[in-house]
């Protein structure tokens, strides 16, 4: 009798012990869900911010980017504006930052590495320009740009980094397109690069100027000029 009351007192501890662990693990996934849970919504705020800010900005432009605008175009307050981004500074900065990664992702996307380096240099350019006709909020980026070239701004230092790193990119593509043959030589690969930099520039501007533009058959022109120019 004593040794199956102590038995049953063991099978009783077994299963507090495990009721307890389960309820443990269970706490514990609702603890981790409801972290992920307030992240995504983190997330999910400062980018409908950040989509509000590029809209009201091409729209309307720089002037009407306010943290109160932004907020009641997003559907949220003017304080948590506030509180994502501190300042207007930070506001553009996290602004910039979203914008160059859309098209990063693009780029991404088309896999350059594994194309020559002409077939490169044309993915870049066709996607450039793809991206810029179809995303409206690639759009507000160049107005920032001539914002703070136009003003002398401290955000001008994120602007001239990028396009540092475009015209590097552009001219290492020239540079693996004449390792690999598929671009002719005779040219200096930097000056080369920095013209087609200034092209996407400037019909970046074009676009601002004139927003019903047609990209497409210029986009087609460009191409066809880029690759009969330095084709091997």
């Amino acid at each position: 009798m004593q040794a199956a009351r102590i038995e049953g007192w063991r099978f009783y501890l077994i299963v507090v012990q495990q009721v307890s662990y389960l309820g443990k693990m269970t706490q514990d996934a609702a603890a981790t869900t409801n972290r992920r849970s307030q992240s995504d919504r983190r997330q999910q705020s400062e980018q409908g911010l950040l989509k509000a800010a590029a809209e009201l900005i091409v729209e309307q432009g720089m002037a009407s980017a306010t943290f109160e605008n932004i907020g009641a175009r997003a559907g949220y307050s003017r304080g948590l504006a506030t509180q994502k981004f501190g300042s207007k500074q930070g506001l553009i900065e996290a602004l910039i930052a979203r914008l160059q990664s859309r098209l990063e992702i693009q780029l991404a996307a088309r896999d350059l590495e594994a194309a020559s380096g002409l077939g490169a240099i044309l993915a870049f350019i066709d996607i450039y320009l793809r991206t810029l006709a179809e995303d409206g909020e690639l759009r507000a980026y160049f107005v920032l740009m001539a914002g703070a070239v136009a003003e002398r701004s401290d955000i001008r230092d994120p602007f001239a980094a990028a396009h540092q790193d475009v015209k590097h990119r552009l001219s290492q593509l020239f540079l693996r397109g004449h390792a690999d043959g598929s671009v002719r030589t005779g040219f200096d690969p930097d000056a080369a690069a920095l013209m087609i930099g200034a092209q996407l520039f400037g019909l970046s501007m074009q676009l601002l100027l004139d927003p019903d533009l047609d990209l497409a058959p210029i986009r087609e022109t460009c191409l066809e000029a880029v690759r009969l120019s330095f084709q091997a």
